[in-house]
């Protein structure tokens, strides 16, 4: 019939371009690795030649009359020397250190350092790799960089076969925005995980650990759909075994699709198709295998090796399926692990808590986490105090595979640090090295500092403008993804230009910082706290709050662009304490506050914030004072109240009452 004739036909060009694809990325990758292999040939040449010179130079005038270069440097003998003549070297690090490494006396260096480059250095003067590279060549060495000097000398342990024990596989979740990651996971999991993200949105990493019915186990990782996650799907993508690509069978392949099959290629783990959302009218799964099928995604139903499963997240129809196609797919892989070793772990995700410290998302890759063990996680090192599961029940150990919060840590990792067990001596030896070179990197690399005449100046001749922020957050990787969606906001009209970003609540020292640089604060599931807000009414610094990240980024793209658009603009209007609560029966929790700061009014909104992040937004279900509904409380009185549909309330929360007024376009810049 013409209709199956078209169809074949569309496979068929189909099938020609997916080859013609493959073809080209084989070609491009055999270009690659020959101008890889010539660089490195030349490389070899130009050593042997240095070493060459730097042998033969020095012998030339004691050589016997009847002897060749040729024998006075023997072949044998040039592996060696080239050896010898290479030091390991770190960027800044100083004229003392340099002149260890050489063995050659720091004067001497000094001296060289003046007469041959005319750099005016002292023996603690740090030096960069460039400066390091000229004067280590004017003593006849080769410079070695090494990024972690310490850390590479750790000596790598090597399991046995016969230690190695199959481990549960890491499944990352990957697709666009909204294609229903969380929801897959949150039928698995038998539990509500939509419901805590803003907006039904993914807005952190996830990482879960489930038990199946069949007694075998599966570790999750839940990745952010949303644009501005591609380094958290990144990392996702890095620690995985197997990705599950969840793609909506009314939405068809997305952006964000397209970007996952790269991280799972990049990344070298296989895919196993979720074509979601099948039990809606729209539902077309066929369209969605085609499409992959442009994208070199060739599923089973059409000859290829992917796997596919179709489901219904939300119904809970074929998700069995998938996770036996999962399953399988682990099984051929033959993952394995040796748990009777000290741990190595990756940071999936990083915060401050105001109770417990720095807490740390790690998964475990290899051996056996314990608590008491003490730890080298990136800059930072400590003993694990306490180690919680996903659901922050505490446990005594975790095993390869599987996901822990760590609680212990001297500070905040960088999600994707490598967490390591060692002796204690070691890890604080070389996490206070990690963190003077990174002292010393961002003393060399920080930009200079715009002044505010020059900036208004540059805005009144039109010329390009830089717009700084400081960027807050409540968890690492969130500070991550903001900073790395707004630096793609540039353009050549004007700059973002990230001052400082860090976790937790905004204090007055980032008032006072935005001030000095004439930047706007951005906070990201964080609040100011009581000297931050006074400071920056004082300095007339603007502070944007934003709970949705497609906010954030639409704040400051119409600030660069200076857009005029209408706004909402919040007002204060007064703020309490919680000195007691009461539990009434049929009403709630009941909050005993003193007003603190301005008017409490009956109809204002009411923001709780606990420990300087909020925890809940709503309105006023009731007022009083001494038994009475009360329209308003003053300044300096005490009061009761209660949250609508909030009963989670403690005592020491700040109550924040505002209202939102609809301000005329204005030029957000």
């Amino acid at each position: 019939p013409p209709a199956r004739f078209q169809e074949v036909a569309t496979r068929q060009g189909l099938e020609e371009l997916v080859t013609a694809a493959v073809k080209e990325r084989y070609a491009e990758r055999e270009r690659e690795r020959a101008k890889a292999r010539e660089r490195e040939e030349q490389r070899v040449r130009d050593n042997v030649a240095r070493t060459m010179a730097a042998i033969t130079g020095p012998r030339k005038a004691k050589r016997p009359s009847g002897t060749t270069a040729a024998t006075t440097a023997p072949s044998d003998e040039t592996a060696a020397a080239v050896e010898e003549t290479m030091i390991p070297v770190v960027e800044f690090m100083t004229v003392a250190d340099l002149a260890k490494a050489m063995n050659v006396p720091p004067a001497k260096v000094v001296a060289r350092a003046f007469k041959e480059l005319g750099l005016v250095v002292t023996v603690n003067q740090r030096l960069s790799f460039d400066q390091i590279e000229l004067l280590a060549e004017a003593f006849g060495y080769r410079v070695r960089r090494e990024d972690d000097v310490l850390g590479a000398q750790r000596e790598t342990v090597e399991d046995r076969p016969e230690d190695l024990v199959p481990r549960p596989p890491i499944v990352t979740v990957m697709g666009h925005v909204d294609h229903g990651k969380t929801s897959l996971l949150d039928y698995i999991r038998k539990t509500n995980v939509v419901a805590g993200e803003v907006g039904g949105i993914t807005q952190h990493i996830g990482a879960y650990h489930v038990k199946l019915d069949n007694g075998q186990a599966i570790t999750f990782l839940d990745t952010p759909g949303h644009a501005a996650f591609t380094a958290m799907r990144a990392r996702g993508a890095a620690v995985t075994d197997l990705v599950i690509l969840v793609v909506a069978a009314n939405d068809s392949v997305m952006p964000q699709t397209v970007e996952a099959i790269s991280h799972a290629r990049a990344a070298g783990v296989p895919i196993v198709v979720a074509i979601n959302k099948i039990d809606l009218p729209d539902a077309n799964p066929l369209r969605v295998k085609q499409d992959l099928l442009g994208h070199g995604v060739v599923v089973e139903d059409f000859g290829g090796d992917v796997l596919c499963a179709e489901i219904s997240a939300k119904k809970g129809i074929g998700v069995n399926d998938l996770l036996e196609k999962v399953l399988l797919q682990a099984e051929l892989m033959d993952l394995k692990a040796n748990p009777n070793r000290p741990a190595v772990g990756t940071v999936i995700e990083a915060r401050l808590d105001p109770g417990r410290g720095p807490v740390a998302t790690v998964l475990v890759t290899n051996g056996t986490l314990r608590v008491g063990d003490y730890v080298l996680c990136g800059l930072q090192h400590g003993r694990v105090r306490a180690l919680l599961d996903e659901r922050g029940h505490p446990v005594k150990e975790a095993g390869p595979s599987i996901p822990v919060q760590v609680l212990g840590l001297s500070g905040v990792p960088a999600a994707g640090d490598t967490l390591e067990v060692m002796e204690a001596e070691r890890a604080v030896e070389i996490a206070q090295e990690r963190q003077r070179l990174e002292r010393e990197r961002r003393l060399r690399l920080r930009p200079a500092r715009l002044r505010l005449e020059e900036l208004a100046a540059r805005r009144q001749e039109g010329e390009a403008i830089t717009l700084p922020v400081i960027l807050k957050a409540d968890v690492q990787g969130s500070v991550q993804a903001l900073a790395d969606a707004l630096a793609q906001l540039s353009t050549d009209e004007a700059q973002v230009e990230v001052v400082h970003q860090g976790v937790g609540a905004i204090t007055e020292s980032d008032v006072l910082l935005a001030a000095a640089a004439n930047a706007i604060i951005v906070g990201f599931h964080v609040r100011p706290t009581a000297e931050a807000r006074e400071r920056a009414e004082q300095e007339g610094v603007e502070i944007r709050i934003f709970h949705i990240i497609y906010e954030a980024i639409e704040a400051v793209k119409a600030a660069l662009e200076g857009r005029k658009q209408p706004v909402s603009r919040e007002i204060l209007v007064g703020t309490a304490e919680v000195r007691q609560t009461f539990r009434v029966p049929k009403v709630g929790v009941v909050a005993g506050c003193m007003v603190t700061k301005g008017v409490i009014d009956r109809r204002s909104r009411v923001r709780v914030i606990r420990d300087g992040t909020q925890v809940y937004e709503g309105e006023i279900d009731s007022l009083k004072r001494y038994k009475e509904d009360v329209r308003e409380v003053r300044e300096g009185f005490e009061c009761g109240l209660h949250i609508a549909n909030f009963n989670d309330i403690k005592v020491g929360d700040v109550l924040e009452f505002y209202r939102v007024e609809e301000v005329g376009p204005e030029t957000t810049a």
